[in-house]
């Protein structure tokens, strides 16, 4: 089977990692890719999602999975034009995909359907958004995409003035309304279901650090670690949450007559009240992919081509027991700026953990330097949280970069 996957991160990296496991092997591709996915699949270089169509078609890609989520609705969408092409595309269709690519579609949907999320108001306008401020802390949203950067939990009044000011005054993230919601508490967690029409399975659960420093201090970033288990969630609380977020979503997708074939991703937060669902990705998370897909044992690409075709089987795929934990380690100056160039030292060092490249190039001496804000992803798993947190670090530990940023609470931050 040639399967091609769409993306350059590390999140694209884990997914072609996963793929290439499988038990027979298959022809990987990866657009644009980067020189450490290149190690693993082919390279495609064309100009742009049409080109990139054409080449499938020529080359009789068998499967399209879509990584980055930008893709899924560029031009007329990734899906959409595969479908045209007939080519089998793991990923929704442009439609259903603003699920991610519009907060406020998100929320109206969920409000439409019933399904629990916090109060909220939008507003178009610098003076409509300070109008609403009227309890904090508050949280800030810019409608579209924005890299994990359009979202701001404001303490105050001039947190929340300053976040509005970029959002829709300098329009630092382009066009676009602001969306004003309630601050949930309690801590969260992310569930990712594969979706395949009225079809689903919930998969491994994660949970993500998305502040820059320990304790959830500074900006939010992309996500600084992960962690992964099976035994992150009880089976009641996961019962509760497949009753009152995953399948009314699932039959709300149906009856707007939004196609969906694909992973999506339920940001959620165990409210006091019960759980309450943040925010949609209409793909796997990043960094949580990195830490939950190392974690899949059965056949992963028959299990996403027979989805992409219309047939859902649970039983193609498992996960392994024990923990999964990742640690980013990020570029200087992130997540405002990012520096590029440094150059990467001790990945050969690592052992026993696995290495996934978010944000990399080779320099002209052929050397891994970073090219990003965050710029490695390592994996490592262990029988219990606490083993396989050590070892993470362990192997963490072993690569360095100048001015290197890294989180010292991934898998104990929330746990004690």
């Amino acid at each position: 089977m040639k399967i091609l996957v769409t993306g350059k991160g590390g999140r694209e990296h884990a997914l072609i990692t996963a793929l290439g496991e499988a038990s027979m092997k298959h022809d990987l591709y990866a657009y644009p890719g980067s020189d450490a996915i290149s190690s693993q699949a082919t390279v495609v270089e064309v100009s742009g999602l049409p080109e990139l169509i054409q080449w499938m078609k020529d080359h009789t890609i068998d499967l399209c999975v879509a990584g980055e989520e930008s893709w899924l609705i560029k031009d007329r969408g990734l899906a959409n034009l595969c479908a045209e092409a007939g080519i089998p595309c793991w990923g929704p269709v442009k439609e259903a995909a603003q699920l991610e690519a519009s907060k406020i579609f998100a929320k109206q949907f969920l409000q439409r359907h019933h399904i629990p999320t916090a109060d909220f108001t939008i507003a178009t306008t610098a003076a409509e958004a300070k109008a609403a401020l009227t309890v904090f802390p508050i949280v800030l949203k810019f409608d579209g995409l924005a890299a994990g950067k359009g979202v701001a939990v404001c303490q105050n009044r001039e947190e929340a003035e300053t976040f509005i000011h970029d959002v829709l005054e300098k329009r630092v993230f382009g066009a676009g309304d602001l969306l004003i919601e309630q601050c949930l508490t309690g801590p969260e967690i992310s569930i990712f279901a594969s979706v395949c029409d009225h079809q689903f399975q919930i998969l491994m659960p994660a949970r993500d650090y998305k502040r820059i420093y320990d304790d959830d201090r500074g900006p939010n970033t992309g996500g600084m670690g992960a962690v992964a288990s099976r035994d992150l969630v009880d089976s009641a609380l996961l019962a509760q949450i497949q009753e009152e977020i995953v399948q009314p979503t699932v039959h709300g997708l149906i009856r707007d007559g939004l196609k969906y074939r694909g992973f999506l991703y339920f940001g959620i937060m165990l409210t006091p009240t019960g759980p309450q669902v943040l925010e949609y990705n209409c793909r796997f998370g990043d960094p949580e992919a990195e830490a939950v897909l190392p974690m899949v044992r059965g056949d992963f690409a028959d299990y996403i081509h027979e989805a992409a075709k219309g047939e859902l089987n649970p039983d193609l795929i498992d996960f392994a027991d024990g923990w999964s934990i990742c640690i980013i380690s990020a570029s200087a100056g992130y997540p405002v700026t990012s520096r590029s160039g440094d150059v990467i030292r001790g990945l050969d060092d690592i052992k026993e953990a696995r290495v996934f490249h978010c944000g990399t190039r080779k320099n002209l001496s052929g050397e891994f330097e970073t090219n990003g804000g965050r710029v490695l992803a390592v994996v490592a798993h262990g029988a219990t949280r606490v083993e396989a947190r050590a070892k993470a670090y362990a192997e963490s530990a072993k690569v360095s970069f100048d001015d290197m940023q890294r989180r010292s609470d991934i898998g104990q931050m929330h746990f004690e």
